[in-house]
């Protein structure tokens, strides 16, 4: 894909659309605005951005519509944004320098645009707050999920480092509060296959070649709950949360396991009791050892 000829807005990557090519295509168009008013939803905003310029082609010409239509063709645009409620909790620089940022991220707070949640996200935050426009994450938490994140802060690095997580080089401690159930015995390993469907909110755990696994320590008990460390092997979506679930260890206020919980709009006073306390890796490009620790607190239910 070629790189955007518009630049950022609001922190924001240009959005763009492809032309498909006689084998993808469902119709004939014989014109760019034809074919852009089928593949957008919003006909009438379409309308008013060809009218106002707004979208361009590889080079960053306007375009009219009008012009003939070609396959293969990258159109690029800006998504309108729609205002989004400030998150009222902080976003806190770890430590920066020139390849990488490390952040403390809250509860409710998306990595990366996502649906709704656009310019309150943590990367889109940062890129204004820090003047940072190629920063990009390395790896990424679930939104519910407080604690540690590291960003890259230029294109020539970004490779080196997400290649620390995707080969699982990166040491990961998580914290928990869940029910204590004084008959297990720790520490534990929960080890099992994790599958999610497109269009299900929750993944599930599901027979074959295991794919997922977890070390469980217990780290203090208080009455009926405990603190409990969490250290994946691997990172599969919501592995945490289902796999203490179906342990019979569910998380404190998780909205997804074990029951999917009524559709609302979030709950600030019933965070979900997980932080990425730690992160520990060896930088690939000086060779010294990067320690973080998130300073997120977790809250005991009543004993």
């Amino acid at each position: 894909m070629p790189r955007s000829p518009l630049p950022q807005r609001h922190g924001l990557d240009a959005a763009w659309v492809r032309t498909p090519g006689p084998a993808e295509a469902t119709q004939e168009w014989a014109t760019v605005g034809e074919c852009l008013h089928d593949r957008l939803p919003a006909r009438a905003a379409v309308a008013r951005m060809l009218g106002a310029g707004e979208f361009v082609d590889e080079a960053g010409i306007p375009l009219r519509g009008d012009e003939p239509y070609r396959p293969h063709r990258f159109v690029w645009f800006h998504r309108p944004v729609v205002a989004e409620q400030e998150m009222p909790f902080p976003l806190t620089v770890l430590d920066h320098d020139e390849n990488i940022v490390e952040v403390d991220t809250p509860q409710f707070m998306a990595t990366t645009p996502r649906g709704a949640h656009v310019t309150q996200t943590a990367l889109v935050r940062l890129r204004v707050q820090l003047g940072l426009p190629e920063l990009a994450p390395a790896h990424r938490l679930d939104r519910l999920t407080s604690g540690v994140l590291v960003f890259t802060t230029r294109r020539e690095v970004r490779g080196a480092y997400a290649g620390v997580f995707q080969s699982r080089d990166a040491a990961k401690t998580y914290e928990a509060i869940a029910p204590f159930d004084p008959a297990l015995t720790f520490p534990m390993r929960l080890v099992g296959r994790i599958e999610k469907a497109r269009g299900s909110l929750q993944a599930a755990l599901v027979p074959g070649e295991p794919n997922a696994e977890t070390l469980v320590e217990l780290a203090e008990v208080r009455g009926s709950w405990a603190r409990y460390r969490l250290s994946p092997v691997t990172g599969k979506t919501h592995q945490l949360r289902l796999q203490m679930a179906d342990a019979g260890l569910p998380l404190v206020d998780d909205p997804l396991y074990p029951v999917v919980a009524a559709d609302a709009p979030d709950d600030y006073s019933a965070p979900l009791q997980l932080v990425a306390r730690r992160l520990r890796f060896t930088d690939p490009l000086d060779g010294t050892a990067r320690d973080y620790e998130s300073r997120f607190a977790l809250t005991w239910p009543p004993a």
